[in-house]
């Protein structure tokens, strides 16, 4: 667009530009330490991460002490960067959570490039956009864990390999191979089977099968990879053999796919109800954009390689024993841009604004859900068929109504407001009106949601946790697997009963012994002692099994 003679136009372009350019920014940095680290997952890495410095050792992870397989290295790596660069200056949560968060921005700005280039500069804006915006990307952007990292190497080394395929270029062949390895480096051979299969199928659909085999047989490209990945996964193998193989790559891969690991079980259709979820609020145009599948396939080259992306990956962990709703997003880049690129086919307003209110209104609703959910006949009845009819969960629950102040409601309710102002407004393009929305999602999201969240489920366990760091006695997690305890205790934390005179974090579902003296209890968790006097109750035959918090 040229700017008229007071150069006005222009100066409403660039401040639109760089509106969403910012979006990132506050997408994924806004009170990005806002909410305690998340357990098991965001605890978990952090404490590995943690425990590195605690060593001395950068080759191999623990969590509280016991070897930790999940994951590759490079993400405790970049965490340990973070800790080291940033430790005592800001927040922990800011520090664990830092390196998803740029990769989370990483990601928009690739999409953006790449679409740049192949749609225009309008579309890739748009593409930009919507990354930012989506529930699932603010999700995984916002988490210490290995999800953002892995998925922007997953959208390089598929964006560099279609321009190899444009252009039959050496050069982003190569750095497909560079992003591959990194990618086997974050979370191992999903790195690898994920690019690989998208791009045999399009080859295949286009009976260009010889390419494939040219781009897979590139023996500079197996060099990068093996250069990238061998030293660690070499030394780690030289370090805990038969361990890590059984650990790393039977457990944490083969199983995971094969069956079903740590109750994350889920029907063929899992992904069919959260894909549109994870796409908040861009669910409308989603499912808009799915009546256009088969002109794309026959009309553009590109439009069918981001379909056969989307879909292999929704399928392939489909038929996945192992569901967890974030391996979907995996798969939505491609989503991201066709909805984009299809964004001025969008008609009926509301039917593509629904969504976004719904989602804010069950926001402004939700402790006071939660609060009903533990004081009436229905709400029990809810809380049995979800399995969620314990102590721990419910004490956690009722914290909802006290943890959400006045700011919580003022927000969300004026964000719902402007929602109905926006939806029903007469006049705005609808792709505009679709952003309003979108931002205010995201700003509900970062400014009260997310801490509000964190404090109902992680609350008690950091104000435990900080209550006893300083206390002379040794100190045990009782059948709680919560490893951000040991986060913010800033020291290992046992998972066994307590012994004589020893502090332990429980729940209070823990049934105690006559004797054991309580010293702090907020939701569901609580902190007791065990006086010398109390025999041991597992010496006595007692049982070391019992209810743990997810």
């Amino acid at each position: 667009m040229m700017a008229d003679a007071d150069g006005t136009p222009g100066r409403q372009l660039d401040a639109r530009i760089l509106l969403v350019f910012a979006l990132p920014l506050a997408a994924f940095l806004l009170r990005l330490g806002g909410a305690p680290l998340f357990d098991v997952d965001e605890g978990a890495f952090s404490e590995a991460t943690r425990e590195m410095f605690e060593r001395g050792d950068f080759s191999s992870t623990y969590l509280n002490g016991a070897h930790r397989f999940d994951k590759p290295i490079l993400i405790y790596w970049l965490q340990a960067a973070s800790y080291w660069c940033f430790s005592g200056a800001l927040d922990v949560e800011w520090i664990f959570r830092l390196p998803s968060a740029l990769a989370a921005m990483a990601w928009c700005y690739a999409a953006w490039h790449f679409a740049r280039h192949r749609f225009g500069p309008e579309t890739a804006l748009a593409a930009l956009a919507v990354i930012a915006t989506a529930l699932g990307p603010f999700i995984i952007g916002r988490a210490a864990t290995a999800d953002a990292l892995l998925n922007l190497f997953l959208a390089l080394a598929l964006f560099d390999a279609w321009r190899y395929f444009e252009s039959r270029g050496r050069a982003p062949l190569l750095r497909c191979y560079v992003w591959i390895g990194l990618g086997a480096l974050t979370k191992g051979p999903i790195a690898l089977i994920v690019p690989g299969a998208v791009t045999f199928l399009y080859c295949i659909s286009r009976k260009e099968w010889r390419l494939w085999l040219h781009a897979l047989g590139d023996v500079r490209g197996w060099l990068i990879f093996a250069a990238l990945t061998v030293p660690w996964y070499g030394t780690a193998l030289a370090i805990h053999g038969q361990s890590f193989i059984d650990g790393f790559i039977l457990k944490h891969n083969v199983e995971r796919f094969t069956g079903t690991l740590e109750g994350h079980a889920g029907s063929l259709f899992y992904y069919i109800i959260f894909v549109p979820l994870l796409l908040l609020p861009w669910t409308g145009p989603f499912i808009a954009s799915l009546r256009q599948i088969k002109a794309d396939f026959t009309a553009s080259g590109l439009r069918r390689y981001l379909w056969i992306w989307a879909g292999f990956v929704i399928v392939f962990f489909s038929l996945s024993g192992t569901k967890l709703p974030h391996y979907a997003l995996y798969g939505t880049t491609p989503l991201f841009l066709l909805i984009a690129a299809h964004r001025d086919e969008l008609r009926r307003p509301l039917a593509h604004l629904a969504a976004s209110g719904i989602f804010l209104a069950l926001l402004v609703c939700l402790p006071v859900i939660c609060t009903i959910l533990t004081t009436s006949d229905i709400g029990n009845a809810i809380l049995v068929a979800t399995g969620m009819d314990n102590a721990y969960y419910r004490d956690q629950l009722a914290e909802a109504g006290f943890r959400a102040g006045a700011a919580y409601y003022v927000i969300c309710g004026a964000a719902l407001f402007l929602w109905l102002a926006t939806a029903f407004a007469r006049r705005g393009a609808l792709w505009n009106r679709l952003l309003t929305v979108a931002i205010l999602q995201t700003l509900v999201l970062a400014l009260v949601f997310a801490p509000w969240l964190g404090a109902v489920l992680q609350g008690p366990v950091k104000e435990a946790a900080i209550f006893v760091r300083e206390r002379p006695e040794p100190v045990v997690a009782w059948k709680l697997t919560l490893p951000s305890i040991s986060v913010y205790r800033d020291a290992v934390t046992p998972s066994r009963p307590p012994e004589a005179g020893e502090v332990a974090i429980t729940h209070i579902g823990q049934a105690l012994e006559p004797g054991f003296e309580t010293l702090f209890r907020r939701g569901s968790i609580t902190v007791v002692r065990k006086p010398a006097a109390i025999a041991d109750p597992d010496s006595r035959g007692g049982s070391m099994t019992g209810e743990t918090a997810p």
